[in-house]
């Protein structure tokens, strides 16, 4: 979720760039830099840590530039050093990238193959010598960014100004939002409108796949086939004090939509992704001693946690427990000294969430949390805090928030599992690259959310909807069902597939629609099964799935096709549909979507 600012502008931008990456600050980073073109020529600063130690290279050697790009760099690539800062910069181009490039080693080879030297470890510098490489070719520099953003895989934010173009920049969106802002002669670009707000009110926003070509006159806006399109200039509201919509209807629906971005940031925190290893800060404890992990949480969170059960026992061979929190509290549950007790809030401020903790605390546990707020009590009470990097969540439904944390549990378990000896680094370099490839699976999901529209006016019309899931998918099923209680007020219950004949089935006839999480792994078979059980009552099947419809052996409903992906990282792909399914339903019957009756975004009371 690193912070990527623009400006065209008629006088030097530096310290506008800066001004702008402050109200990108809340998105986090560990490193900045700014990037201009004076006289045709390009130069830049860069500076590890705060923007103040950048704000301080500029004063002793500043940029005059009018035209420039600005970053701030959440290390995902290579460590936080001001060689690895962005903007990158070769001596035709310079680029600054928000996102992760999967397939960057394959293309470094290919570069380095080819006499190219590059001096940092980041997959960014990959981008500027490929964009280099086309322009030595003869291609101009839209034709440049346009080859070589059909090499890339990934999810990405990009923003590139070129050696002798004083009046031309270039961005791309694939994954992570790019608002383009209009001035008086003048054009900008922001990662956030929040960046642009001093600047000016008209954004346009790109959309999935979507490049640009701007100028102090405008811009160009192409698709990802080149086709030029039109996107909607609008007024934005946005403040540097306030968290805007951008361009969606509800709080909800772009933190949804946020999700690429923020999960590829979070698990940037916790991955090599060149080495293809997790790396977890130092812990006062060894997963290797540990006997059990006891997981307490509440709502979506604990779904996260149930989540997590199945990963840390199956492939780390670790027992876990789990409780919502106000049940924990008060079980008097017998733990051993010394043993891991980890919670999960989103604010942090949950208060069966702390009052569970600090039972744990009294009974001598180690006190590990996954929040989303730094500065909470449930942090400041921790011996080790797991930050999400969802940025804001201002919807009361969990969206982002809730994937971050199965990104943060993810790699625990994996590291759990190298600890204990359960996991080998050939498989572990197979789960960081599948975890990977998460962000660019979810910007495919929701490229498709037309199909979630259609389909949330046939569940509208139902007073119950059941969700079925196996295996470490059960908690998805959960998930779901809450997600479309809480915003629809329809009734909904999750289930494990496998219990539908032990007393749900009863309820299944031609009203109610039945929403299947069946990814074609191991329990697919049996899932196949449960759903012709409830096909033969009457129920109306919701089918999601990357295997085909035919599979079935049924009729179904609607079927959801989802992008083939590695079973370790289905929870947090399916999270998705569970959450569109929800929200359009619920826009559809004209609910408050983002404040829910009778709900609240922090639950700070028994």
């Amino acid at each position: 979720m690193c912070g990527i600012v623009g400006i065209l502008g008629n006088e030097p931008v530096a310290g506008k760039l800066v001004d702008a990456l402050k109200r990108l600050e809340y998105r986090g980073y560990d490193s900045s830099g700014v990037a201009t073109i004076e006289e045709g020529q390009l130069d830049r600063r860069r500076a590890e840590g705060k923007l103040h130690n950048l704000e301080t290279r500029l004063s002793n050697e500043p940029l005059r530039g009018r035209l420039g790009i600005g970053h701030t760099r959440w290390a995902t690539h290579g460590a936080p050093t001001e060689t690895n800062a962005h903007p990158h910069m070769t001596e035709r181009v310079s680029i600054v990238h928000n996102g992760i490039i999967e397939n960057f080693k394959q293309l470094r080879r290919e570069l380095e193959s080819e006499g190219a030297e590059l001096v940092t470890d980041t997959d960014t510098e990959v981008i500027a010598h490929l964009v280099t490489r086309e322009m030595d070719a003869g291609h101009d520099p839209a034709i440049a960014v346009l080859h070589t953003l059909r090499m890339l895989e990934g999810a990405f934010a990009l923003a590139f100004i070129f050696k002798d173009h004083d009046d031309l920049m270039i961005a791309a969106r694939q994954g992570s939002p790019l608002a383009v802002g209009f001035g008086d002669g003048e054009m900008y670009l922001g990662s956030d409108a929040i960046a642009l707000a001093p600047f000016t009110d008209t954004i346009t926003y790109l959309e999935d796949g979507d490049w640009a070509v701007l100028t102090r006159d405008g811009v160009a806006i192409r698709d990802s086939e080149g086709a030029a399109v039109d996107r909607p200039v609008q007024k934005s509201v946005a403040s540097a004090l306030m968290v805007d919509k951008g361009n969606h209807r509800h709080f909800m629906a772009k933190e949804i939509h946020e999700q690429p971005e923020v999960v590829g940031h979070t698990l940037a925190s916790y991955i090599d992704f060149a080495n293809l290893k997790v790396q977890m800060p130092d812990m006062p404890f060894d997963f290797a001693s540990l006997q059990r992990i006891s997981i307490s949480a509440c709502g979506t969170a604990y779904y996260a946690g149930l989540i997590a059960k199945y990963w840390f026992e199956k492939l780390a061979r670790l027992p876990v427990e789990i409780d919502v929190a106000s049940e924990f509290r008060y079980r008097n549950v017998p733990l051993e000294a010394g043993g891991l007790s980890l919670f999960i809030s989103q604010s942090g401020e949950t208060a069966d969430t702390l009052a569970a903790m600090r039972y744990c605390r009294e009974q001598e546990q180690h006190i590990a949390s996954i929040v989303n707020v730094r500065e909470s009590s449930i942090a400041r009470d921790s011996d080790v805090v797991l930050p999400t990097l969802a940025g804001p969540e201002i919807g009361v439904a969990s969206t982002k928030a809730f994937t971050c944390q199965l990104a943060v549990l993810a790699c625990i378990a994996v590291s759990a599992a190298r600890a204990r000896g359960t996991m080998s680094e050939e498989t572990e370099a197979e789960f960081v690259t599948a975890l990977s490839e998460v962000p660019r699976h979810m910007s495919a999901i929701l490229r498709e959310e037309g199909l979630y529209d259609s389909l949330a006016h046939s569940l509208a019309k139902a007073s119950d909807v059941l969700y079925l899931g196996r295996g470490v998918n059960y908690p998805v099923a959960l998930e779901g069902a809450l997600k479309l209680k809480e915003i629809s007020y329809i009734h909904a219950e999750g289930y494990a597939a496998g219990e539908l004949k032990h007393g749900p089935i009863a309820l299944i006839d031609e009203s109610v629609p039945v929403v299947v999480v069946a990814p074609r792994d191991e329990m697919f078979e049996k899932m196949v099964s449960n759903v012709q059980e409830a096909a033969a009552r009457g129920g109306r099947i919701v089918f999601l799935s990357d295997a085909e419809e035919s599979d079935v052996g049924c009729d179904v409903m609607t079927s959801l096709k989802i992008p083939q992906i590695h079973n370790f990282t289905t929870p947090l792909i399916y999270a998705l549909p569970m959450q569109l399914i929800a929200y359009h339903t619920a826009v559809f019957m004209g609910t408050d979507v983002d404040q829910p009756r009778n709900l609240a975004k922090s639950v700070t009371v028994e």
